[in-house]
């Protein structure tokens, strides 16, 4: 099974990153990957990938004649890739050296159609001690009570997410429609609309595998608060629009909502009585907080998803 990597970038300021992540694709474990670097319309950072990448073997390069925009340079990148899984991952992620090994082992012992895996946290300035776990899906990262096993779920995180490519083609990949932002508005979630669209058609989700591991970058801009409070404002505006194009992708943040409010949220307030912990109330406050602006961005979803 030959797995093509898209890699998609844009910026000077993160090609070092993004170097990493390609040279980590490169060495993975697993012999039959193809890299496809995608640069979305930035001529002076094609021109350093040409200078790097533009002579290694198995390594596909396109440039956007613009800027198109992450979800349109993801769908170029599955047109040029020749494998037989498309997996994606982001300039500013690292995987594990065994990521597409273990993606494999789950298309071949699951017969899967897209399968994914868990985002664990690189803290380039350090972990922020208000920012509860509960919440890591804010910096994209897997979360407390995501699940620790294998198991058939929505989606995973667009940074570690693949699917048999003759089947994302057949999809039409990504709507880029949904993502970035609109005006006041910055609407997110193109993988779970995509992978709502795939269990529609093939009556499957993506399997998820915890051992296909990617490491996220999560940059000191986005362990501000007011950064956090404002992506879970719009968070939680994304969860009302995916409610209306997609009624049958919201289970699971429901479910969550569950675990937040009746499981993690007393747990946590048991732990802070016991241990008087200023870091256990910070994060139970932080946890209540973060919830409480998800649900204000999901009701003034309401003005624009009806």
């Amino acid at each position: 099974m030959k797995v093509s990597v898209v890699l998609c970038t844009y910026s000077l300021e993160m090609y070092d990153h993004f170097r990493e992540a390609a040279e980590a694709v490169l060495d993975q474990r697993y012999d039959d990957v193809e890299l496809v670097v995608v640069v979305d319309g930035t001529e002076e950072v094609y021109e350093r990938v040409r200078a790097d990448y533009g002579g290694r073997d198995r390594v596909v390069l396109h440039c956007n004649d613009e800027n198109s925009g992450l979800l349109k340079s993801r769908n170029r990148g599955a047109e040029l890739a020749t494998g037989d899984v498309v997996a994606f991952i982001d300039d500013d992620a690292v995987p594990d050296e065994g990521w597409v090994a273990e993606l494999v082992d789950t298309y071949e012992r699951r017969d899967a159609v897209a399968a994914g895996g868990r985002m664990t946290p690189a803290w380039v300035d350090g972990k922020p001690s208000f920012l509860p776990e509960e919440h890591y899906w804010l910096v994209g990262v897997t979360h407390r009570g995501y699940g620790d096993e294998p198991a058939e779920v929505r989606n995973t995180f667009g940074s570690n997410v693949s699917f048999r490519r003759e089947a994302f083609l057949e999809l039409g990949g990504f709507d880029p429609n949904i993502g970035g932002r609109k005006g006041d508005r910055n609407l997110q979630g193109g993988e779970t609309e995509l992978c709502a669209r795939l269990e529609r058609e093939y009556g499957e989700g993506v399997w998820y595998n915890p051992d296909a591991e990617v490491a996220h970058m999560v940059f000191e801009y986005r362990t501000d608060p007011v950064w956090l409070l404002e992506r879970a404002f719009w968070q939680g505006y994304s969860k009302r629009a995916m409610e209306t194009l997609v009624p049958e992708s919201t289970g699971e943040e429901s479910e969550f909502l569950g675990d937040l409010l009746f499981r993690f949220a007393p747990d946590r307030a048991k732990r802070t009585a016991r241990t008087r912990s200023g870091t256990e109330a910070l994060q139970l406050v932080m946890l209540l907080a973060f919830t409480g602006v998800v649900g204000l961005g999901y009701l003034y979803g309401f003005r624009h998803w009806r």
